[in-house]
């Protein structure tokens, strides 16, 4: 979770069921989605508390501007303890909800979550802001439209809402007058949630935008509302309470990347005719392939230091990708058994165990093999057969040696520029294969090759 500026607050906290034994402390939430809470004293002061037996699985507190706010799982990361002085204690958090107060066993539920994204304006692309400038550019009209919200239907039962926020100039404008919109993302659901199906999709849905603008980016400004939680705006009419939610979320960069449109593998604008349908595709694939995706995502986000260790999730990520979309084998089942069976049969009683172990994953194909189908339908793209062949053997003689070290491969492994040559055409590979899932069409991928100069250049350099 981006937080541009470090959130710090000073208030009174205490635990659900003691409401009248309350002790000062600071909230601190950082970069990151990281929250610790610094209080002085302890909340429980008892010998059971002492000796660790302590139950800060929820903590409720009245800060400074936000008012109430309720902290999640917690736990002590160093406590000290007074003995007649002042000691204060560093607690770890690890969500905070702001504006609400929750009871001891109560249920956090949320009807709505609205987020936005780093890059997501740019992705979207979409503003209702325009500037018409007179003959002599002396001359300026700036205009707004506010731009509707767009819903799509999820098949998980939430549906996922565009919105665009914006700001007006205030009164009077006499120096300045300044217009601005902000795209973000809201996920509802009619019955109540709990927190953690909401923050499932939103992290599916990060990753999503992650992969269409080829960039890890980050979530920030997440608040939910609950239809149980309202204030009273009017007499006769509430509303719900927006409530701001702080955690440690994943994908997260120390640094706000920049966003290109021109790199971007695919902008809204391309899929919007088919926007529900290819939300869907992507959730739906998420469920089946999400080990090789967080591999794929791990090793394009800067996670790994070093490229050997880049290549390994690369080449791990493909491996488990056609292991989770394929179920080809050397030979029929029914014939591997009759082998396998023929063969424990022949052989000595007290070496069955032995081959049984030895031969248990005999029938799976080849890395190789693996390899080899993933890139044919994408095979004019990658050289002639030849250097096809060439990357193949490459990547499966990296792979074998960079895992188990044998001197016989060591000769054979790429190092150097040719090592980030393979691991571009590894990430360009694996991308255009999560376009076929998202149900690209052959010619939507073809389009997307023709405009995509970054993708290009992964797949064209030999």
């Amino acid at each position: 979770m981006r937080i541009t500026e470090q959130y710090i607050r000073a208030g009174y906290f205490w635990l659900p069921d003691e409401p009248d034994k309350k002790i000062p402390g600071t909230l601190t939430i950082s970069d990151g989605g990281e929250i610790e809470l610094e209080v002085v004293g302890l909340f429980d002061e008892s010998i059971d508390a002492l000796n660790g037996k302590d139950d800060l699985s929820r903590i409720v507190g009245h800060v400074e501007k936000d008012g109430l706010v309720t902290l999640e799982n917690c736990f002590y990361r160093k406590k000290n303890i007074a003995f007649g002085n002042i000691a204060k204690s560093l607690i770890h958090v690890n969500k905070a909800f702001c504006a609400v107060a929750y009871d001891k066993d109560e249920n956090v539920t949320f009807n709505t979550m609205s987020f936005s994204i780093e890059g997501l304006d740019e992705w979207i692309g979409i503003s209702g802001i325009t500037v018409s400038y007179g003959s002599d550019y002396r001359t300026a009209t700036i205009a707004y439209v506010p731009q509707d919200e767009m819903v799509f239907s999820l098949t998980n039962g939430f549906n996922l809402h565009i919105c665009f926020g914006y700001t007006l100039p205030g009164f009077p404008s006499t120096t300045e007058a300044k217009i601005t919109q902000r795209a973000y993302f809201k996920l509802s659901s009619e019955e109540p949630r709990e927190f953690g199906e909401f923050v499932s999709v939103l992290h599916q849905i990060t990753y999503f935008i992650c992969f269409a603008v080829d960039a890890t980016v980050t979530i920030r400004d997440v608040s939910a509302t609950s239809n149980e939680i309202l204030r009273e705006i009017s007499e006769d009419k509430k509303m719900p309470v927006s409530i701001k939610v702080y955690y440690p979320s994943l994908p997260f960069s120390e640094s706000t990347p920049k966003i290109d449109a021109h790199r971007m593998l695919f902008r809204f604008s391309n899929i919007q005719q088919d926007a529900e349908s290819i939300f869907n595709s992507w959730l739906t694939a998420y469920q089946i392939i999400r080990p090789a995706l967080g591999l794929y995502f791990s090793a394009v986000s800067g996670t790994h230091k070093y490229l050997d260790g880049k290549f390994l999730a690369l080449a791990q990520a493909l491996e488990t990708y056609h292991r989770r979309t394929s179920s080809e084998t050397l030979m029929a089942p029914n014939e591997f058994r009759r082998l396998v069976a023929k063969s424990l049969w022949s052989c000595p009683k007290e070496h069955r165990k032995w081959l049984r172990n030895r031969i248990y994953y005999g029938n799976e194909i080849s890395l190789g093999q693996r390899i080899k189908r993933i890139i044919d339908p994408y095979k004019s793209h990658i050289g002639n057969n030849k250097q096809r062949s060439k990357l193949i053997r490459a990547i499966v003689n990296t792979r074998n040696y960079l895992t188990h070290y044998t001197e016989a491969l060591e000769s054979k492994a790429v190092r150097g520029r040719n090592l980030w040559l393979t691991c571009q055409k590894m990430e360009a590979i694996f991308q255009l294969q999560l376009l076929q899932q998202l149900g690209f069409s052959e010619g939507a991928i073809q389009g997307v090759l023709a405009n995509n100069y970054k993708l290009k250049q992964k797949l064209d350099e030999i």
